[in-house]
């Protein structure tokens, strides 16, 4: 845990398995990193990606201040395999995480050894561990297909035998959920 821990706080890159899929994660704060991730998926650079957070407060942590209200929608869902869409006020510089939707997916995992992972790294941006159009990586194999030596650590857990990302919803200001991707 420390090797993956250091490489991503100076900055790396690394292909993990998350509570849903194996997934190319790097630092959310840092747009450099998250920029890297996009060339190394050949991801659209229009398509946001998700942010794993390991508590409420990492959110707050980007800036983003939340209602009591909201907090309490969230503890319906996380920890968890939904992702949760929360408001960017303007003033507050994530363009590179939501790329003009206005909002950025958050998660916190059902996941002990990513909780402490994130504990230690901060929010992490997580999209699936696979080029724009492929199939996710399955598997540690898989991903080094993919992405070889693009990546500077990849982190065996297994075979992932979960096939579907995670649900993603959005609150909207009258606090009714609506559904983004099933």
């Amino acid at each position: 845990m420390k090797k993956i821990t250091s490489i991503i706080k100076n900055g790396g890159v690394a292909v993990i398995k998350t509570d849903t899929l194996y997934g190319i994660v790097g630092l959310a704060k840092d747009q450099y990193v998250v920029d890297k991730i996009y060339a190394i998926k050949k991801r659209n650079l229009l398509k946001p990606v998700i942010v794993l957070i390991s508590n409420i407060s990492d959110i707050e942590s980007l800036g983003i201040t939340l209602s009591d209200n909201f907090r309490k929608i969230t503890e319906m869902y996380w920890p968890g395999k939904v992702s949760i869409i929360i408001s960017a006020p303007e003033s507050v510089n994530l363009h590179y995480l939501h790329k003009g939707t206005g909002g950025v997916a958050f998660r916190i995992p059902d996941d002990s050894d990513l909780i402490e992972l994130l504990k230690e790294t901060g929010p992490l941006v997580a999209p699936s561990a696979n080029p724009e159009g492929k199939k996710p990586a399955k598997n540690i194999k898989e991903a080094m297909v993919y992405f070889g030596d693009t990546v500077d650590f990849y982190q065996d857990r297994g075979e992932c035998t979960n096939e579907q990302a995670s649900k993603i919803i959005r609150v909207t200001e009258n606090f009714d959920v609506e559904i983004v991707r099933e």
